[in-house]
C-alpha cells in the first residue's frame, strides 16, 4: 500500500524531493491533488515509511538552509 508522506506546494519541489528519495533507493510516486493549486502528494510504500521519513527530514532541512 502507498502512503502520502508529504504534500509539495509545486511541481519543482515535488520533483526535487522525488529525485532525492529515488537516489537513496526508495520507490516514490507523485500524484497531483484535486485542489485548485498545483500541489503534489509524494507517496512511498508503507513498508518504507519510517526510513523515508528520516531521509525526508534531511532533505527538507537542507532545502531550508539553501533558501
Amino acid at each position: 500500500m502507498w502512503t502520502v508522506i508529504y504534500i509539495a506546494p509545486n511541481t519543482k519541489t515535488a520533483e526535487r524531493i522525488k529525485d532525492k528519495l529515488t537516489e537513496e533507493g526508495f520507490l516514490v510516486k507523485l500524484r497531483q491533488t484535486n485542489a485548485a493549486k498545483q500541489q503534489f502528494e509524494i507517496l512511498v510504500p508503507e513498508t518504507e515509511l519510517d526510513e523515508v521519513q528520516e531521509v525526508l527530514k534531511d532533505i527538507l532541512h537542507s532545502s531550508h538552509r539553501e533558501s
